[in-house]
């Protein structure tokens, strides 16, 4: 169902929402990807690095849909 010109319905609503949502995700993702190697944890540095690589594959995949 489309809306009327110069009006929005809930569905076009949810469509500007879900957009607005994977250009966040993706943004975020992006950051983490680039930051989180450079940041120092200690000894955990490996870790986290590797967790984070796996959250970072999975909400590109998330993303994606693919």
């Amino acid at each position: 169902m489309q809306s009327e010109k110069y009006n929005l319905n809930k569905e076009d609503l949810k469509k500007i929402a879900k957009g607005a949502g994977i250009a966040c995700a993706g943004a975020l993702l992006t950051y983490i990807g680039q930051n989180l190697t450079n940041m120092n944890f200690g000894e955990y540095t490996p870790v986290i690095v590797a967790l984070a690589s796996i959250l970072v594959n999975a909400g590109l995949k998330f993303v994606s849909g693919k």
